[in-house]
C-alpha cells in the first residue's frame, strides 16, 4: 500500500518568500493608508506607501538571496538556479528603482493603490523567474500583466492612459487566449504540466501538427509580451500614455522577466521542437518563427523611430528594435546559454528606466511630449542632461557602456551558432546595421538636450532627491556594467 503524498509547506513558503514579502507588504500599504493615510495629502500618502514599498523589496531581495540554489524544489514546479535568482534579484531592482520615480514626479490621486498593484506586479514578475510548471508560468503571467493594465490606466487626468489601458487590456486578454490555448494543447500531447516532462516526451515523439499550433500559439503571446513585430501594435500607445513609473516598468522589469520565462519554456520545455539554428530551415520548429519575428521587429521598430516627433513612442519603437535582438539572444541561448540575453534585457531595463526618469521630472517641471520639450536640457539641469547622456548612449550601444557590451554579447553567440554565412549570421549583420540607423534617432534626442538652446520662457529645473537618487544610481550601475560585464555574465 503506498503512503499518501503530503504537502511540504515548509518548503513552499522556503521557495516562496520574496514573493511573500511582497505580498505582506502590498497589504501593508494598503491598511497603513486605509488606517492613518485618508487625512493626509496625496503627495504625504504616496511617500508613506512609496516607503513601505520599498522595505518590502528590500525584504525580497535579501530573501531572493538568502534562498540559494536549490534546484527543482516542491516537487519540480519551482527551480532555484542561478538564472531564476539572478532574475528575481534583477526585478526587484528594477521595479524599486521604478517605485522610487513615484513620489514627487505623478499625479496619482489613489497613491496607496498604485504602490499595492505595483508590489503585485512584481510579485507575478518574481514567479516568472521561477517557474518550471506550466500552470504557475501561466498565473504568473496573468497576475503580472493584469497588474500592469490597472497600472497603465491609473492617471485619471489624462484620456492618453485609459485608452493605453483599454488598448492593452484588450490585446493581452486575446494573446492569453493563445497561451492558454497552446498549453492545452501541449497537454494533451505529452500529459504532462512540467517543463522536464514535457521536454522528454517530445523528444520521443515526430513533431505532429497538433504541436506546431501549440508553437504558434505560444509565441503569439510572446510576441506580444515582448512588444515584437507584428504583436506590437500596443506598445508606442501604453509608452505614451501610462503614468511615467507604470512605462517604465512595462519597459523593463516586465520584458526582462519575460524573456526568462519564455528562455526556460522554450528551451527547457520544447527543445526538441527548436529547429535547426545553423540554416534556420529544414525542420519544423519554433526557432524560425522567432528569427523572423527578430528581422522584422528590428527593422520596423528602427525605421519607424525615425519618423517620430513624441519621445515616449520614439522610445516604444526603440524598444520593438530591442526586443528583436533580444530574440537572437533567446535563439542563441541552447547553445550559449541564458547569459547573454539575461546581460541585454537587465542593462536595457536599467537603462529603460533612467530615460523615463528624466521624462518624469521635465514632465513635471512643464511638460515632456514632443522631442522639442527637451530642448535646452544642458542649461535647465546639467544633472538631467548628464544622466539622459548615459542613458541614451547605452541605448544606442555605444562603447564603453553596458548596452554595447548587451548587444555584442547577444550578436557573438548568435554568430557563433550559425556563423556569417548562415541564415542567422545574415540576420545577425542585418541586427548590426540596423542598430547603426538606429543610432541616428537617439542622436536626435541628445541634439534636443545638448545642442538646442531651450526656450526663453523655459527656467531650470529642480530634480527631487528620490528621482536623482535613482538617475545617479541608474547612470552609475550601466557604466560599471559596461567597464566589468563578467559581474552578470560570470553568474552563467
Amino acid at each position: 500500500m503506498s503512503a499518501t503524498p503530503t504537502t511540504n509547506y515548509a518548503e513552499i513558503f522556503g521557495a516562496l518568500r520574496p514573493e511573500a514579502a511582497l505580498v505582506l507588504g502590498a497589504l501593508v500599504v494598503l491598511g497603513v493608508d486605509l488606517a492613518f493615510g485618508r487625512r493626509r495629502s496625496e503627495a504625504a500618502r504616496l511617500r508613506t506607501s512609496a516607503l513601505i514599498g520599498l522595505a518590502a523589496i528590500a525584504v525580497a531581495v535579501c530573501s531572493a538571496l538568502g534562498a540559494g540554489h536549490a534546484g527543482a524544489v516542491v516537487d519540480g514546479v519551482i527551480v532555484l538556479d542561478s538564472l531564476g535568482v539572478a532574475t528575481r534579484v534583477g526585478v526587484l531592482g528594477l521595479s524599486g528603482l521604478t517605485l522610487l520615480l513615484a513620489p514627487g514626479t505623478s499625479r496619482l490621486r489613489h497613491p496607496a493603490e498604485f504602490v499595492a498593484i505595483l508590489l503585485f506586479a512584481t510579485t507575478g514578475f518574481t514567479l516568472m523567474a521561477v517557474a518550471q510548471h506550466l500552470l504557475l508560468a501561466f498565473l504568473a503571467l496573468e497576475l503580472a500583466s493584469l497588474s500592469l493594465y490597472v497600472l497603465a490606466g491609473f492617471d485619471k487626468t489624462r484620456p492618453e492612459s485609459a485608452e493605453a489601458a483599454l488598448k492593452y487590456f484588450l490585446l493581452g486578454a486575446i494573446s492569453a487566449a493563445f497561451l492558454l490555448f497552446g498549453f492545452s494543447l501541449l497537454y494533451g500531447l505529452t500529459g504532462s504540466l512540467a517543463l522536464p516532462d514535457i521536454a522528454r516526451h517530445l523528444a520521443t515523439q515526430p513533431t505532429s501538427t497538433l504541436l506546431l499550433v501549440a508553437l504558434v500559439m505560444i509565441l503569439v503571446t510572446f510576441g506580444f509580451k515582448a512588444a515584437a513585430a507584428p504583436f506590437h501594435l500596443w506598445a508606442p500607445d501604453v509608452y505614451q500614455g501610462a503614468p511615467t513609473a507604470a512605462a517604465a516598468l512595462i519597459a523593463s522589469a516586465s520584458k526582462l522577466a519575460g524573456f526568462v520565462l519564455f528562455v526556460r519554456l522554450l528551451w527547457s520545455g520544447l527543445l526538441s521542437a527548436s529547429g535547426d539554428a545553423s540554416t534556420l530551415a529544414g525542420a519544423p520548429g519554433w526557432m524560425p518563427v522567432a528569427a523572423g519575428m527578430a528581422g522584422l521587429s528590428m527593422f520596423l521598430g528602427n525605421f519607424v523611430a525615425l519618423a517620430q516627433t513624441n519621445v515616449r513612442r520614439l522610445l516604444a519603437y526603440s524598444a520593438i528594435a530591442h526586443a528583436g535582438a533580444m530574440l537572437l539572444g533567446v535563439i542563441a541561448a541552447g547553445a550559449a546559454g541564458p547569459g547573454p540575453v539575461f546581460y541585454y534585457a537587465a542593462t536595457y531595463g536599467l537603462a529603460t528606466v533612467g530615460a523615463f526618469g528624466v521624462i518624469a521630472v521635465v514632465d513635471q517641471a512643464g511638460g515632456c511630449h514632443q522631442l522639442s520639450d527637451l530642448a535646452g536640457l544642458y542649461r535647465r539641469s546639467p544633472l538631467l542632461a548628464g544622466c539622459l547622456l548615459v542613458f541614451i548612449l547605452s541605448l544606442a550601444g555605444i562603447p564603453p557602456l553596458a548596452g554595447f557590451f548587451g548587444k555584442f554579447a547577444v550578436f557573438a553567440a548568435a554568430l557563433r551558432i550559425g556563423g556569417v554565412a548562415g541564415p542567422l549570421g545574415w540576420l545577425t549583420l542585418a541586427a548590426i546595421f540596423l542598430s547603426a540607423i538606429g543610432l541616428y534617432y537617439y542622436l536626435l534626442i541628445l541634439k534636443q538636450a545638448l545642442v538646442i538652446a531651450p526656450a526663453a520662457d523655459r527656467g531650470r529645473i529642480s530634480t527631487p532627491a528620490n528621482a536623482a537618487l535613482v538617475l545617479v544610481v541608474t547612470a552609475v550601475l550601466l557604466v560599471v556594467l559596461g567597464l566589468f560585464p563578467s559581474v552578470i555574465l560570470g553568474l552563467f
